[in-house]
């Protein structure tokens, strides 16, 4: 069985985000996307909050689990017998960083990282951006899944 894990923050998930998901899904047997704990760093959602946009945005595919983590990424990897990690790439700094993250995963587990590139349609969304927006009261409803909008 192949078992990818997503691994983020997802403060809040957006469409780029959501276009990695789907576009993985036909790679594997099952998705987990895997949010970050980490008391260090400052949020905007609470876990909860994060994990139930991820899972309303979801809810239709029984090929994607959600789950929290602490700690090192490989480890909770191990820990769900994955088979690889999943990325998306919006720009070549994010290739940069990503490749030396995944060298290094790869040489503690043996884990490969598999890498997809964001459409250019969604290349400039990150979720730092989609968190000023909503912070300064504009309208992010294209930037977001409807899961997070209809989300409780």
């Amino acid at each position: 069985m192949k078992r990818f894990v997503f691994p983020g923050s997802f403060d809040p998930i957006t469409i780029g985000h959501q276009e990695i998901i789907e576009r993985a899904l036909p790679l594997c047997d099952e998705l987990v996307i895997a949010v970050g704990k980490n008391s260090n760093k400052k949020t905007m959602f609470s876990l909860e909050k994060r994990i139930g946009f991820i899972v309303n945005t979801n809810k239709h595919n029984s090929k994607v689990s959600v789950e929290s983590y602490e700690g090192l990424t490989i480890e909770f990897c191990k820990k769900v017998d994955a088979s690889a990690l999943l990325r998306g790439l919006r720009n070549p700094a994010d290739f940069e960083f990503e490749k030396s993250v995944a060298q290094m995963n790869r040489r503690l587990s043996g884990i490969d990282t598999v890498f997809l590139l964001t459409s250019a349609s969604h290349a400039y969304i990150s979720s730092s951006i989609v968190r000023e927006v909503m912070r300064f009261g504009g309208d992010y409803s294209s930037l977001v899944p409807k899961g997070v909008i209809t989300s409780p």
